[in-house]
């Protein structure tokens, strides 16, 4: 798919510097193709042969693809944030834009989505020429820029939205997120998990979420993305989800009460493979001219070993989603019958009850696959095929059986799926499966999960040797689509997967050929311990440690945060470090107990593990450290919230809105520019780490409608709300009304300038490079004489 590729390696060249990323931004979206060329006659052939809509339909639904695709975004964070900042979105910003004119033309407000829960979901079709231009656009332009920086909305396409919600997570649940990257739907699932959270703090959910994928430039991404939502119960992994590991966990103790080690089972899995992503085409203009549908054929036996990978993972009561952005059946409901064939005990659910206001359709039960760039679908079984000349004439084309449908194909369900098609509701192409395994009346379903791990389950097999064409897409510092869908697979060499024995009976053999071909690449790579990607090669990342309550990091670091009075009932036995042996300890983390569990009883190589838990607490550099004085630590900004329960209350300062925007309008501001009473309560504190609650209160046009708690570092002369500065234009944004931080008088250019919101600073600059997460706060140093 080179028109894909070409896209992708314009993307990549975005992490080179600011002007050169505007520019190369400017001539990516300028890429965007007339319609008159958005037509592909193998596209029209192919789908017309599958019959996926009626002729009467399909001009209409041909006609949608060429649409420009809607701006969608979600109100992310826990449900009470999202609630109240929701709330401004319809109270505020849509009046606003209610009667906008340009040109002479009326432009319409942003709606909400019909059929997502509690209406947090918007949607809005504006051309870019008025988001630039428009003053009322514009301010609504910026609001979302920032907003999204910190995490409180997600730019995502709508039908990506769909797959956690038929998911149906709950705070105690176990779950898996096999192909994560770039990370959205993590991050709605992660907000499920978290639903007990307040405004103010966070809860530590009994649960586990895991999110992988098998790039590790991607993994980046996931843990940039994940951050936003500081979480205890996250585990990120660098896995070939095909071959994902069995875990273990602790189990019950034995009768005689030893300790016993089990399978860590899921309660949900969610499995958004990779795709040829055709579902895409109102989005990524580039699939018009490459589209073949070679690449779904090439992807079907990858799909169908992932989803066989989840069913092996899943509890006896467990939830599978399968879900593509695909059209393609080969890759949809192909998919889904050759995994039922090796796995019997499972079912489609019907799902029909749910999202009421979602149009949908069903899955289809009739398909002719292509077996050539052709579309020759002249071949209604494989047996058919098999007698064919083509079959004899090009043995590379490695269809097997699963492509076609079964003969009984009706026993599978397949109706009980959701097709969802542009023109049904201004949305992209989009498939969703949800499955279940059937009643166990025998009670061996009970018996596998608390069985012990065999050695075969404990096995490290050896991921595929040759990358993922799928490469890593750079964190964009604008009100981007960050969905997965935004990411379409290219067609990988995936034959070099090696398959397991329930897998064999849905793929058909290889040419000897290239089975010694790989058999010769896989001895290389166990010779030569590795090289690749894609969840193989070596494994870089640091250990994660889990620290005795006695060690002495540990109790150094409580000491130094004595006078916050952190609570017995702080979970002092979940607090790891990650740092090179012999390097001293700069971070602490923080995890709830199945997180503890995951980490302390598997080798965290063989996992891959690449993030655990989330950052709390500090050790604070600075001229004094270097000197050899005591060693402080301060409470992160966006550690706060996951460790605010523990505080004593009386600790805490209170603090007015005048007083935060003084916090908000200065990087460091002397505490002689502060009124009383807050300016003599700071001035007898030490040097340190402290926690400031702002009331609520309703001045000067601004209004804070519920307690907000900061995290401050005070110097000698000075203080520091520790919060990085896209945060702190966020939150100027909320309550001011405009960005009034140092960085938006310094520096920033004016947004009419580009559709994407510029850099603050060179630091953040640097920052969305790596696509790693560094707090401003991270990098604070005493400037203080």
């Amino acid at each position: 798919m080179d028109g894909i590729k070409a896209r992708q390696k314009s993307a990549r060249k975005f992490t080179r510097g600011p002007k050169k990323r505007k520019a190369l931004d400017d001539e990516f979206r300028s890429e965007a193709i007339d319609k008159a060329d958005m037509d592909n006659e193998r596209f029209k052939a192919y789908y017309q042969a599958q019959n996926i809509v009626s002729e009467e339909e399909w001009e209409l639904f041909y006609d949608a693809l060429k649409q420009h695709l809607p701006t969608t975004f979600r109100v992310a964070g826990s449900r009470q944030v999202a609630n109240t900042l929701n709330q401004t979105i319809k109270d505020v910003h849509v009046p606003a834009l209610s009667d906008v004119t340009f040109e002479d033309q009326r432009i319409p407000p942003p709606v909400q989505i019909p059929w997502y829960p509690d209406g947090l979901a918007w949607q809005f079709n504006v051309p870019k020429k008025i988001l630039r231009k428009s003053p009322e656009f514009k301010k609504f332009h910026s609001f979302l820029v920032f907003e999204t920086e910190v995490g409180n909305i997600s730019r995502q396409e709508a039908v990506s939205m769909l797959p956690p919600l038929f998911l149906d997570v709950e705070p105690h649940h176990k779950v898996i997120d096999m192909c994560a990257a770039p990370g959205s739907k993590t991050a709605q699932i992660l907000e499920a998990l978290h639903a007990q959270d307040s405004v103010t703090a966070t809860s530590i959910p009994t649960g586990l979420l895991i999110a992988n994928d098998s790039d590790h430039k991607r993994t980046h991404l996931l843990i940039h993305q994940s951050a936003r939502l500081p979480s205890p119960a996250l585990i990120v992994t660098n896995l070939d989800a095909s071959i994902y590991p069995a875990m273990k966990i602790a189990g019950p103790p034995r009768p005689n009460g030893e300790g016993r080690d089990i399978q860590l089972l899921f309660d949900r899995i969610l499995c958004d493979v990779p795709c040829s992503g055709d579902g895409t085409m109102r989005k990524n203009v580039g699939i018009w001219k490459s589209w073949q549908p070679m690449d779904g054929n090439g992807l079907h036996s990858l799909q169908v070993r992932i989803l066989q990978r989840a069913m092996k993972l899943l509890t006896s009561d467990g939830r599978i989603v399968y879900s593509t952005c695909s059209l393609n059946p080969v890759e949809n409901e192909a998919v889904l019958v050759a995994a039922l064939k090796s796995n019997p005990d499972f079912f489609i659910v019907d799902v029909s009850d749910k999202l009421p206001a979602l149009k949908r359709r069903p899955g289809l039960t009739i398909w002719r696959p292509s077996v050539d760039r052709t579309i020759n679908t002249n071949y209604a079984t494989y047996e058919e095929y098999l007698a064919s000349q083509d079959a004899k004439d090009d043995l590379k084309t490695k269809l097997t059986e699963g492509h076609w449908p079964p003969t009984d194909v009706e026993r599978y369900n397949l109706h009980r799926s959701l097709r969802i098609y542009p023109h049904l509701q201004d949305t992209g192409g989009f498939f969703v499966a949800v499955l279940e395994r059937k009643a166990s009346t025998d009670g061996s379903a009970r018996k596998r999960e608390l069985s012990p791990l065999d050695e075969e389950s404990q096995e490290v097999k050896k991921p595929r040797l040759e990358k993922d064409e799928q490469e890593a897409q750079p964190e964009e510092p604008t009100f981007e689509d960050t969905s997965e869908g935004a990411t379409v697979a290219i067609n990988a060499a995936n034959d070099t997967v090696p398959v397991t024995p329930a897998t064999e009976a849905t793929l058909a053999a290889e040419p000897s050929t290239k089975s010694s071909k790989r058999a010769q690449r896989r001895k290389k790579f166990r010779e030569s311990g590795g090289d690749g990607d894609g969840g193989g090669g070596v494994f870089k990342e640091h250990p994660y440690t889990f620290l005795p309550p006695t060690d002495p990091i540990l109790k150094n670091c409580m000491q130094v945060l004595e006078r916050l009075c952190l609570t017995s009932d702080f979970p002092s036995s979940n607090v790891l470090v990650r740092n090179p042996a012999g390097e001293a300890v700069r971070s602490l983390y923080l995890a709830n107990d199945l997180v503890k569990s995951v980490v302390e009883h598997n080798d965290y190589t063989r996992i891959r593990l690449t993030a655990a838990g989330t950052k709390v607490f500090s050790k604070q550099e600075g001229r004094k450290a270097a000197e050899g004085a005591e060693p402080q630590f301060r409470v992160l900004g966006e550690g706060l919230p996951v460790v605010l329960p523990f505080f004593n209350a009386e600790t805490i300062i209170t603090a007015d809105l005048s007083t935060l925007k003084l916090f908000v309008q200065s990087y460091y501001p002397l505490v002689t520019s502060f009124s009383e009473p807050f300016r003599g309560t700071v001035e007898a504190l030490p040097v340190g780490s402290h926690v400031v609650k702002v009331t609520p209160e309703q001045s000067d046009g601004a209004v804070l409608t519920h307690d907000l708690f900061l995290s401050i570092w005070k110097s000698n002369v000075s203080l520091t709300l520790m919060m990085n500065k896209k945060a702190k234009s966020a939150l100027s944004m909320r309550l001011f009304g405009a960005d009034v931080t140092p960085a938006a008088i310094c520096v920033l250019p004016p947004l009419a300038d580009s559709d994407t919101e510029p850099q603050a600073s060179k630091d953040s600059e640097e920052t969305e490079t790596v696509m790693q997460v560094v707090q401003e706060s991270d990098m604070l140093d005493e400037v203080d004489n």
